[in-house]
């Protein structure tokens, strides 16, 4: 991961499947997306944890337009409300905004066409080695290859919000994961009230789209 990278960038890179050349379904995505933001948020201290609520404090030195702004605005300006709801919320453009990033970064290429009258949009890394070698990282770090006290923060949280929204790319199967839940929980703790509520908004996610 680049020096000053952001948390929803790397997470974008890091949800894209090589091996399937897709990325998740939209709705996960973007509250993965948004995860990454408030995490970055509650780590520099610009947010709070308040009996399951985020709590404005101080106002982050963000990229006017970056989707950690955005995310600040909204919440600094609500009534204190619960981390699920600002996961979930404005999914749809948090995957547009941290897309463009990337796009004009030169990161990813999208392709824009018409199928039956319906717009498709194609995604892929330009650097597909950056995707690769986060995930590597990433899953290392799930896995247990050194104690969760020595990882970078940021592959820490990854690592967190991955495992939440058991991203496919990096998550192991459901039985080693419940064989590493002590792991796990450590790697969830800076993060906790926010890595509880994207588990919860990805599970909703997939009973929506299994129901039809």
């Amino acid at each position: 991961m680049k020096q000053g990278e952001s948390l929803p960038r790397s997470a974008f890179l890091l949800a894209f499947d090589l091996r399937k050349e897709r990325l998740p379904q939209r709705r996960e995505l973007g509250c993965l997306l948004r995860a990454a933001a408030l995490a970055e948020l509650l780590l520099a201290g610009n947010l709070a944890d308040e009996s399951g609520k985020a709590r404005p404090l101080t106002a982050p030195a963000a990229e006017p337009g970056s989707l950690r702004a955005v995310v600040w605005e909204q919440i600094s300006a609500s009534p204190p409300r619960s981390w699920r709801r600002w996961v979930q919320k404005d999914h749809g453009k948090a995957v547009g905004i941290v897309r463009d990033e990337l796009a004009a970064a030169r990161m990813i290429r999208v392709e824009r066409r018409r199928v039956l009258l319906f717009p498709v949009e194609r995604i892929t890394p330009r650097k597909a080695y950056l995707s690769r070698r986060l995930a590597e990282r990433v899953g290392r770090a799930i896995r247990g290859g050194q104690p969760v006290g020595r990882l970078d923060v940021d592959v820490r949280v990854l690592a967190a919000l991955a495992t939440a929204a058991k991203l496919a790319t990096v998550v192991p199967s459901w039985r080693e994961l419940r064989q590493r839940q002590d792991r796990i929980q450590q790697l969830w703790a800076p993060v906790e009230p926010i890595a509880a509520a994207l588990r919860k908004s990805v599970e909703e996610a997939r009973s929506a789209s299994s129901a039809g």
